[in-house]
């Protein structure tokens, strides 16, 4: 991607879309396979199962900040960038990945910020809950998600020293455009076949009870946390699991939202004419490109855009366009109010059912 008109200077106090570098990260469970959003992975033959959007690690790939790192850049950023309602927030508040699975991940879970904080302030002290979007999967693919009605903590012990924690687990089959809601608290695994894109809070604090017997890089199986796993999974009543998209107002093409929650929001946009829209001062968006091609513009500045990116509107840009040259599908995510989000859906008319489907306050 290249940027076609760049009239800023490098001292934010200007604002402009900008493109994030992806950081590629192995893992066992990966492949070498990432096309066509990654085709050629760096490495030397090791397998690749996420690459990271917005870690603290990537870099600005355009704009004024263009070669510097996102988690330095953020804590000076001002709120004409980061928005508002950003202020005080040490870090990037949402993570963007995409997953490349090979084998089954490891049955695992993901605490809830309120334990985190008491229990896990090394690692940084956040939970994390998470939602997947489904890019590709192959037939048969399938996640799996909350714990089967009758699977009380005892039983669950039994089937993790018999090896069968996967089998204490809801089987959710998937197809290319489906989407899961995974809250903090709610054992899960993802199978082999899939591309995912991952939205979730800003945390990697996973502890997993199940690894179907595997070998790290090191020889050595891979540590589990079957205590703190168990102290913060969620027994009984499950909440989450597979979506039901939201339809809402537009002037150009399919908008829809995904899911809603205190932590992030998520639309999916699918389009193949020019489409506008604009940010809110309150806080920044990430456009993730899954499909298409074209252009993205706002103040004068225009970029290319393609599958696989992920680029960073400042809340203070204010109307942006985009111009496809090809079928686009494009995720927008934000951190929401999400008290007033519901409220404003339930102003224009979206019934209580629907709004139980993708709000999740």
């Amino acid at each position: 991607m290249t940027q076609d008109v760049s009239p800023l200077a490098g001292d934010g106090t200007s604002v402009c879309a900008s493109k994030l570098e992806p950081i590629y990260v192995p893992r066992i469970w990966g492949t070498r396979r990432l096309s066509p959003l990654f085709p050629d992975p760096p490495g030397a033959g090791e397998p690749i199962g996420e690459v990271w959007l917005t870690g603290e690690a990537c870099r600005f790939a355009t704009g004024p900040f263009a070669g510097r790192i996102l988690g330095e850049v953020w804590r000076d950023l001002p709120a004409a960038w980061t928005g508002t309602q950003m202020r005080g927030r040490p870090r990037i508040p949402l993570l963007v990945k995409f997953i490349f699975s090979e084998e089954y991940l490891s049955v695992q879970v993901h605490p809830d910020d309120a334990y985190a904080a008491q229990n896990e302030r090394a690692q940084g002290g956040a939970g994390k809950t998470e939602m997947w979007y489904v890019v590709a999967a192959r037939a048969g693919a399938e996640v799996r998600a909350g714990l089967r009605p009758r699977v009380t903590r005892d039983s669950l012990e039994r089937a993790i020293r018999d090896g069968a924690a996967d089998q204490s687990l809801v089987p959710l089959p998937v197809r290319e455009g489906d989407a899961v809601f995974v809250p903090a608290g709610t054992a899960h695994t993802i199978g082999p076949g899939l591309v995912l894109c991952e939205i979730e809070e800003h945390s990697d604090l996973t502890y997993r009870v199940y690894d179907y017997n595997r070998l790290g890089p090191d020889g050595k199986p891979r540590t589990l946390h079957i205590e703190k796993a168990l102290e913060v999974m969620r027994f009984g009543s499950q909440i989450g699991g597979r979506l039901t998209p939201l339809p809402l107002a537009s002037k150009a093409g399919e908008r829809s939202l995904l899911v809603a929650c205190p932590h992030f929001a998520v639309e999916r946009w699918r389009f193949f004419s020019r489409r506008s829209a604009q940010t809110s001062r309150e806080r920044f968006e990430l456009l993730i490109v899954i499909q298409g091609k074209g252009k993205l513009g706002a103040q004068g500045a225009a970029g290319e855009y393609a599958p696989g990116e992920a680029w960073f509107l400042p809340a203070a840009l204010g109307e942006y366009e985009i111009t496809p040259s090809a079928s686009t599908t494009i995720l927008r995510a934000y951190a929401p109010n999400v008290a007033a989000l519901q409220r404003d859906l339930a102003t224009r008319g979206v019934s209580r059912a629907a709004l139980a489907g993708a709000v999740f306050p």
